[in-house]
């Protein structure tokens, strides 16, 4: 049956981004405990050494009091534009709840649909998203679960929305493999990989060369110091 075929392409296109995914995120706290805590150390000390080497430079330059520029007024700061919820987005609101509530469910799996679905609405209730809103509703009124079962044609229908749905969640799972293959994480991962598989170590270089730079900017920073 088709709807079982694309069931099934789903869950597996599914589970394999999520295992993307899993290791993908293991991958960023990895580079992040080896890699990243040195590049933020190296970074304080590259502002160290920059703020040292102004402070040298400042003695050697008269200052100019009537030159400097004076700081800016509070009063000029722009204010945060207020967040505030539209009478339209807590009418689309209603509309939602009213369409998708979990209460209306028939069984347990149309509740938990349900139940993610309103979550999500909340969620765009809260932050005053309107679009987000609309395209809930609008998706909800194209699912099976839509479908009157008083409607003669009931199941036919269910089943042709069915399918359309499941083509549209692989359409959204392909697209969302490729965002994330679009993401620099997942490049620098691509390029770790290929160089393992030819026996390289780049994170290995990368500590190496940083903890390189570290020394040397340490010692650089030292010889700017005053002697104590």
């Amino acid at each position: 049956m088709r709807v079982a075929e694309l069931d099934a392409r789903f869950n597996e296109r599914e589970a394999e981004f999520e295992r993307v995914k899993a290791e993908l995120d293991a991958f960023k706290v990895s580079y992040r405990q080896q890699v990243g805590i040195l590049h933020e150390q190296l970074d304080e000390l590259e502002l160290a050494l920059a703020e040292a080497e102004l402070g040298i430079l400042a003695e050697r330059v008269p200052t100019d009091p009537e030159g400097s520029a004076a700081p800016p007024s509070s009063d000029d700061a722009p204010e945060a534009a207020p967040r505030y919820t539209s009478d339209a987005v807590r009418r689309l609101f209603r509309d939602v709840a009213k369409a998708i509530h979990p209460d209306l469910a028939a069984d347990e799996v149309a509740r938990d649909r349900r139940h993610r679905l309103m979550v999500e609405a909340n969620r765009a209730y809260a932050s005053g998203d309107e679009a987000h809103l609309r395209w809930i509703l609008e998706k909800w009124e194209r699912s099976p679960d839509a479908v009157d079962g008083s409607h003669p044609e009931a199941p036919r229908l269910r089943l042709e929305r069915r399918i359309t749905q499941l083509e549209e969640q692989l359409e959204m799972v392909d697209r969302d493999m490729a965002a994330l293959q679009e993401t620099p994480s997942w490049k620098l991962k691509a390029m770790v990989d290929a160089a393992a598989a030819k026996g390289n170590d780049l994170i290995e270089d990368m500590v190496r060369r940083l903890n390189r730079d570290i020394m040397i900017t340490t010692n650089r920073l030292d010889a700017l110091r005053p002697p104590t």
